[in-house]
């Protein structure tokens, strides 16, 4: 399983699929939303602005990730 850590609070699905290289673009991630099967936490999605937040689990073909929280604020 993959780790895409977060920056931020969280970081959508079309930037995800830019971030672990399986889209080139935001156009290319819009296209591959609709034309994947995409799993988040086991239930399937085609929205490329869904919000993934820490440890939601993306499934994408054979590869799967899971997102980790990178706030080492308090």
């Amino acid at each position: 399983m993959e780790e895409i850590v977060l920056k931020k609070e969280f970081i959508t699905l079309g930037q995800l699929l830019q971030v672990s290289g399986i889209a080139a673009s935001g156009a290319q991630a819009k296209i591959m939303v609709k034309d994947l099967a995409i799993f988040v936490n086991n239930q399937k999605e085609n929205r490329r602005g869904r919000k993934l937040f820490a440890e939601d689990v993306i499934s994408i073909a054979e590869r799967q990730f899971i997102v980790k929280s990178g706030n080492t604020q308090n």
